[in-house]
Order: structure tokens, then C-alpha cells, then sequence
């Protein structure tokens, strides 16, 4: 499965909407997400698994890449 997850760079940073990054990482399930990304210094906000619909949606954007961790 396919999550976006909204994050900020540091985990020091007040999240603010305007300067939230995201990214795509595909994972069995949130915590595996979370633990795929604990090595980087971010401030997790939200992670959202994307269904068909969705991912069909995000994949239209030219900033769509799916990392691999």
C-alpha cells in the first residue's frame, strides 16, 4: 500500500501548513511507515494511506515519487 505522509522537516518545527512537505513510501501499515522514517529528523503530521482513487489522483502531479526506504 501506497501512504502520504505530511511532514515537516525538523522535529523542532511548529508544523504550518504553508511550509509542509510530503512524500510517498509504500509500507504494510502506518507503524511500518513510521519506522521506515525514524532515522530522519521529521516532524510527522499526518500519514494517509491512499486508496485507488486517490493514488490515481496524487500519481497526476509532477512531484509524485514513491521513496524507498
Amino acid at each position: 500500500m501506497i501512504f502520504k505522509v505530511i511532514y515537516q522537516e525538523s522535529r523542532l518545527e511548529i508544523p504550518v501548513r504553508e511550509r509542509s512537505k510530503s512524500l510517498y513510501i509504500e509500507a504494510d501499515s502506518e507503524k511500518e511507515v513510521r519506522q521506515k522514517l525514524t532515522n530522519r529528523n521529521y516532524n510527522i503530521e499526518f500519514i494517509q494511506p491512499l486508496d485507488e482513487a486517490h493514488l490515481a489522483y496524487e500519481q497526476q502531479s509532477e512531484d509524485f515519487k514513491v521513496e524507498t526506504v
